[in-house]
């Protein structure tokens, strides 16, 4: 399932982002038989049949419906099972019961997803675009990428706790050969967070502001699973010293000792995913970790996290290149060795310690897509950088993932930084 990487800079043709944008998302399933698109392992997760719907639904709900003249909805139905939590919509089926929805069945979902393109390939036809409605499709299109990596993100989780650890796709990687950890310094100073640049960005990387960053530096790679298990060796989970209170109270409560996908059987050390068991790759960076595991890990390191705002510092003016969606590797390898500090893009998302909160001068979009970034931000982390499941055109240095402290099933690794 190997992709030409995307481009970087915007498209100038719109249908064309549109078609390769749901194409996408068709191939991403076909290894997948029909059972598999309707499991929902746990309540974070949902059912791979519900992203196709739900994304259909997002552009028919946000461009279709007001733009297409004599536009007929495929099912009204569908405004109450594929609507995900926009309360200005309309009511929605909760998160936890997504599972539940055995019907429509996938050959109607599938069906929704070609009315919906043939309505959009009317929309194109017509030239019914505004300068509005071109913002609606890029929002629509990068919304879609958002859940591509879910999809995989929710297989990866659903298949794990089947006994039979079923891959996804089997695809050998390479053995990783980590770099020697060195140390890069940053001076520090005057710069520019967030998203000033024409063009597509989420309305939460905007505006820009300027901040004031103290002389820092960062770990020219991220860490891989055979220095977290030194870690967890030395007590990590079990000492307490190294842990926020909330992160403490959460591993006793969840019974959690070491990152999500590690299996040790009989001396063995194994790790699931996507490509189904495999044994651990001491040098491959350790993924699947917490907030609250990547505090503790740096703390016990003597280190800390990096903030938002030194993470764009690092990122600099560096070529968004790395391993993404489109290596069709979807696990973390070894990083490019010509880069000062490697594996900023791709790979896995980096836990930083800032808060997912509002830039100074932050403006939701109007309507219910006001919905869309702002009300989540409470009791949530940014992370930077994006990971091997993501694809390559969603990123920019201001992009800013966000997720609970206490979440494990992204793709997410850990960064050392530190005080110079």
């Amino acid at each position: 399932m190997v992709e030409k990487p995307a481009a970087i800079a915007p498209f100038n043709n719109f249908a064309r982002l549109y078609d390769e944008t749901r194409a996408r998302s068709l191939r991403l399933c076909r290894p997948l038989q029909t059972e598999d698109f309707l499991i929902q392992a746990a309540d974070f997760v949902s059912p791979t049949k519900w992203h196709l719907a739900h994304t259909s639904w997002f552009f028919e709900h946000f461009l279709l419906k007001n733009t297409l003249p004599h536009y007929r909805p495929y099912s009204p139905k569908f405004d109450y099972l594929f609507n995900s939590y926009y309360q200005t919509v309309g009511k929605f089926v909760p998160r936890t019961e997504r599972g539940l929805l055995s019907r429509p069945l996938l050959s109607e979902v599938y069906a929704y997803r070609d009315h919906v393109d043939a309505a959009m390939a009317a929309l194109f036809d017509r030239d019914l675009f505004t300068p509005e409605n071109h913002a609606l499709l890029e929002l629509g299109v990068a919304h879609e990428e958002q859940h591509q990596e879910l999809i995989l993100m929710d297989i990866l989780y659903n298949f794990s706790r089947n006994p039979l650890f079923p891959a996804y796709q089997k695809n050998p990687v390479p053995a990783a050969q980590a770099s020697s950890l060195m140390w890069v310094d940053f001076p520090g100073g005057l710069i520019r967070v967030g998203q000033s640049e024409a063009g597509f960005a989420f309305d939460n990387e905007r505006p820009a502001y300027q901040a004031v960053l103290p002389p820092f530096r960062m770990a020219s790679r991220l860490t891989t699973n055979r220095e977290y298990k030194d870690f967890i060796e030395a007590g990590g989970y079990v000492r307490s010293e190294f842990w926020l209170s909330d992160g403490w109270d959460w591993i006793q409560r969840e019974q959690i000792s070491k990152p999500l996908y590690w299996y040790d059987e009989e001396g063995q050390h194994f790790e699931m995913s996507l490509a189904g068991m495999k044994k651990r790759d001491p040098e491959a960076p350790v993924s699947h970790v917490s907030f609250y595991e990547a505090d503790a890990y740096a703390r016990w390191k003597g280190c800390r996290l990096a903030t938002e705002g030194e993470w764009e510092c690092a990122a600099g003016t560096s070529e968004v290149r790395g391993n993404f969606l489109e290596s069709g590797k979807l696990t973390p390898t070894s990083p490019v060795m010509d880069d000062l500090v490697q594996q900023l893009w791709g790979d896995l998302w980096e836990w930083t310690q800032s808060p997912y909160t509002a830039h100074p001068g932050y403006q939701p979009l109007p309507g219910a897509l006001g919905e869309y970034n702002g009300k989540f931000m409470a009791n949530q982390l940014t992370l930077k950088g994006g990971s091997c499941v993501t694809p390559s055109r969603h990123l920019r240095k201001s992009y800013r993932n966000f997720f609970p402290p206490s979440a494990r099933w992204a793709f997410s690794g850990i960064r050392l930084a530190g005080n110079r």
